[in-house]
């Protein structure tokens, strides 16, 4: 059996050769609108791509697209939780070069820029706030340290507006 998936535009997708593969714009909008945070534990859906919407949108414009693609892996090796990831090491070496991949076809950075880097920080304490149920101890908003949450309150999308303004976001950046 090879190591491949069938992405939603019809194409197989290599885990085993990253670099080779055809990547498109509408195969990560589409996958990462139908992709939950929080491996789906939200008390609402709320997708990944609505989550790089809001990330593009809170770091400088130099950085956007950057900020817009930063889970584009994803839409290939899932949105797996962080704990489990570190558990699996094959998987996280798998997920870099799926990353470099993205990347590559993408012409992003490598290194994702420190605003990126903070603003999921803030994201996620804004999640873990809007969307996740009441909680104490290290899976508090609170307990994120010096990141505080956004001012405003989180509003989830469907899943076709999530891939829709995922998409028109690209659009807008890379205009």
């Amino acid at each position: 059996m090879t190591p491949d998936i069938l992405s939603s535009a019809g194409r197989l997708f290599r885990f085993d050769a990253p670099l080779h593969n055809v990547i498109e714009i509408d195969e990560i909008a589409h996958a990462l609108s139908h992709l939950c945070r929080f491996c789906g534990h939200t008390q609402q859906l709320y997708t990944v791509a609505k989550h790089s919407v809001e990330v593009s949108w809170i770091v400088p414009a130099q950085d956007a697209l950057a900020g817009l693609m930063h889970d584009a892996a994803e839409a290939f090796v899932g949105d797996m939780p962080a704990p489990l990831k570190r558990l699996l090491p094959d998987y996280a070496r798998i997920e870099r070069q799926v990353e470099e991949a993205v990347a590559h076809r993408f012409d992003l950075p490598l290194t994702l820029p420190d605003s990126v880097k903070h603003a999921d920080l803030v994201l996620l304490a804004t999640e873990m706030r809007d969307l996740m149920p009441a909680h104490e101890g290290p899976f508090a908003w609170q307990s994120r340290g010096d990141v505080q949450p956004l001012g405003k309150r989180l509003v989830a999308w469907s899943p076709l507006m999530a891939k829709v303004a995922f998409l028109n976001r690209y659009e807008e950046l890379t205009q």
